[in-house]
């Protein structure tokens, strides 16, 4: 049996964690996540957002984009979307209905959005309930 020595520069990198695990253990930007994911349709803004979470706009939205890996409202956007994907799949769905849910005042703003986040018009899912959309 023969053993092999390695050098100390091949040595497996540590694991750690993904950055949603760790946004979610800080105190700051995890109630500010949790918020968001409570109430998608309310008007949140980096200020208020900020605010909530007891920090500056500024230092909020860096805090955030570094332990999050994206700026918090294009966060918001593609949870927004997330949501409005899974909500356009139920039966009798409507884009100007879903819109609303996911915080967003008129139907051609959310598609507009919806479209340019995923790829694809929400129309199309609420036509085809069965369609899957890239992730």
């Amino acid at each position: 049996m023969e053993t092999v020595a390695r050098p100390l520069s091949h040595r497996p990198e540590p694991i750690r964690p993904a950055p949603g695990y760790r946004a979610l253990a800080d105190p700051r930007i995890g109630r500010a996540l949790r918020l968001m994911h409570d109430r998608p349709a309310h008007s949140w803004t980096v200020a208020s957002l900020g605010a909530e979470a007891g920090m500056s706009r500024a230092t909020f939205a860096r805090r955030f984009a570094d332990l999050v890996g994206q700026p918090p409202l294009v966060y918001l956007t593609e949870w927004r979307m997330t949501l409005a994907a899974d909500l356009l799949r139920r039966p009798g769905a409507t884009v100007a209905s879903v819109a609303r849910k996911v915080g967003y005042a008129d139907g051609f703003a959310f598609s507009n959005a919806f479209k340019r986040v995923r790829g694809v018009p929400p129309s199309d899912l609420a036509r085809s309930p069965a369609t899957d959309l890239p992730e």
